[in-house]
């Protein structure tokens, strides 16, 4: 009974970390591509026509640009389901839009029109 349990808990374990590996754009295959959250086959396909037809990505930048439908923000969840560009995760700091400098403060609003005098 333990042994059967302690199997099950293998196995498990073994599921988990192969839904959590890391596939490079550069270089996997379809099935690859197909086994990353959010990735379908016709974007696996897109993929890996664009990969043939202008090279490897070298950058997410890149990716995005080339791919279709790949925008920052699909980007940031490919990159948190395991996808890698040129072996690197998706770092969303340089696409975020800058803070709000710091003092200043929301625009006043327009004061409200004077009651017409009869």
């Amino acid at each position: 009974m333990i042994r059967k349990l302690m199997l099950a808990v293998a196995a498990l374990v073994a599921a988990m970390s192969m839904a959590f590996a890391q596939v490079d754009v550069n270089k996997a295959d379809a099935a690859a591509l197909d086994s990353v959250k959010g990735v379908g086959p016709s974007t696996s396909k897109l993929i890996l026509e664009e990969r043939t037809k202008g090279g490897e990505f070298k950058d997410w930048a890149d990716f995005s640009k080339r791919v279709k439908g790949v925008g920052d923000k699909r980007a940031a969840k490919l990159s948190q389901a395991g996808l890698q560009v040129a072996g690197k995760s998706f770092d969303g700091a340089g696409a975020a839009k800058p803070p709000a400098a710091a003092g200043k403060s929301a625009p006043a609003a327009k004061p409200a029109p004077a009651p017409a005098k009869m």
